[in-house]
């Protein structure tokens, strides 16, 4: 376990080298345009320090002296949920034929890729896609990570993604996650989920072990996650939940299909969110990843409490859950952010237009989740979802101001899809009517990852990558 923990503060020591060699000697940026928090500015000019914060934001401003970035700049996207394995069978479980099929069907190819990986084809796969989400436009990932039993330690599978995050340059929030039994009604789980599996001590020890790793680190934080009421026991999320800082944030799968909510019922006598809501102190720190089948009044609860309901649209389409209702949730004060999930797509774009393009399906209207007449609609999501997903990464960002990190994009404004635009339609243009080649140039923590669309490392990545499916698909025949 020490030899472990010390090859992650190795990594860190790495990520402070590769920051300090990646940051120009020049630590301002004059911005042709960019979105503050009061609206659009022109000529504005962003003051970076050496741990990637910013110190300074004047606008109108054509006299300090400042590195030139044409184009229009807006807040990077975190991405709130991630299972960085999965994006490996991204497109490879869709039906062959007239068989019926289900979340539950395509959990099982899901726990044979699951069974096939080593830490090293970890870590090619979550470079690779953390690659990919840097140049779409997120900045920051939630990794809901329980692969504890790829390696011979639980810390291997930690810092294969650890790794990962440092050779990309993402912002990581680990989630280790507590996984116990394959459902309500058994002890323990199938022989499948047996890697997914840590005893309370166990893993309160990796948190722990974690947490210490991380504390240099400007661009890695740890939370916790449980997999879900079915996977874990009542104990056993009292006993975590007691031993963990009240300001680490806390993660957890619910509500996401209707036989997980039938299940439960059955179980312990109500649904997975009126469950947990009766039996946890919900409040901010905690995130609900899905909360599809949510009722009206269990979605007014959760608003209340502070909590964030992250969503995933485009897995939750792939996978069949269903639709929450986020026009009411958000119409109630509700906080929501979103996360990429199983990564059948890897673009934030796609993810707040299917959000919307949902609730508009829904309600056969259009523009439904703006909450101000005359309102961006663009604006609206991409700023709401921003600013929850940095709480819910226990990151300061989601915004350009002073005291957040330096995680900025720059839109091309020379593609010909922006050619007319104002300042205040390039987040409609952006989200509705582009793909993730708008995205330019992207910065994370005050360090250029992608210019010119071209991410420092991706060659070499990308080959790591190429290495890695070879021998996966060889282990999965």
């Amino acid at each position: 376990m020490r030899c472990v923990y010390a090859v992650i503060a190795i990594a860190m020591c790495r990520e402070r080298q590769s920051y300090t060699a990646g940051m120009s000697l020049q630590s301002r940026f004059r911005f042709s345009c960019a979105r503050l928090v009061d609206g659009w500015h022109r000529n504005v000019v962003v003051s970076i320090d050496p741990a990637g914060d910013i110190v300074d934001i004047t606008t109108e401003d054509v006299v300090t002296s400042a590195r030139l970035i044409s184009g229009a700049a807006i807040c990077g996207m975190p991405n709130v949920h991630s299972h960085a394995f999965q994006r490996a069978m991204a497109g490879l479980a869709e039906s062959r034929g007239g068989k019926r099929d289900s979340f539950w069907t395509w959990r099982e190819r899901m726990y044979s890729l699951a069974n096939a990986l080593t830490p090293d084809l970890l870590n090619a796969i979550a470079a690779q896609l953390y690659v990919e989400l840097i140049k779409s436009g997120y900045t920051s990932v939630c990794e809901f990570h329980y692969l504890h039993h790829i390696g011979s330690a639980p810390l291997q599978g930690s810092q294969a993604l650890i790794d990962a995050a440092v050779t990309s340059g993402i912002a990581l929030t680990l989630l280790p996650t507590l996984y116990e039994r394959a459902g309500f009604d058994q002890q323990g789980p199938t022989e499948l989920q047996r890697k997914f599996v840590l005893k309370v001590d166990e893993f309160l020890k990796l948190v722990e072990h974690l947490r210490a790793a991380s504390e240099s680190s400007t661009q890695l934080a740890i939370g916790t996650a449980f997999h879900s009421l079915r996977a874990v026991s009542r104990a056993s999320m009292r006993s975590v939940l007691e031993a963990i800082p009240a300001a680490v944030p806390v993660h957890i799968h619910i509500a996401e299909q209707l036989a997980e909510v039938e299940s439960c019922k059955k179980h312990l006598g109500t649904t997975p969110i009126r469950w947990l809501l009766d039996n946890a102190e919900i409040n901010a720190r905690w995130c609900l990843v899905h909360a599809t089948h949510a009722a009206a009044d269990e979605a007014t609860a959760v608003a209340n409490s502070g909590a964030c309901v992250c969503l995933c649209p485009t897995t939750e389409g792939n996978l069949g859950d269903g639709v929450f209702d986020t026009k009411m949730f958000g119409a109630q004060g509700g906080t929501y952010a979103i996360g990429s999930d199983s990564h059948v797509s890897v673009t934030p774009t796609e993810e707040l237009r299917w959000l919307e393009y949902q609730q508009r399906l829904a309600r056969r209207e259009r523009n439904v989740l703006t909450e101000v007449a005359q309102q961006s609609t663009g604006e609206f999501l991409w700023e709401r979802t921003a600013r929850a997903g940095a709480h819910s990464s226990a990151r300061s960002a989601g915004t350009l101001a002073v005291g957040s990190k330096a995680d900025i994009l720059v839109l091309d404004t020379n593609l010909p899809v922006f050619a007319g635009r104002e300042p205040d339609e390039m987040l409609d243009t952006f989200i509705f009517a582009t793909t993730s080649e708008a995205v330019r140039d992207v910065m994370v923590g005050g360090r250029w990852l992608v210019q010119e669309r071209k991410h420092f490392a991706e060659t070499a990545i990308a080959s790591g990558y190429r290495r890695a499916m070879t021998k996966i698909r060889e282990a999965m025949r």
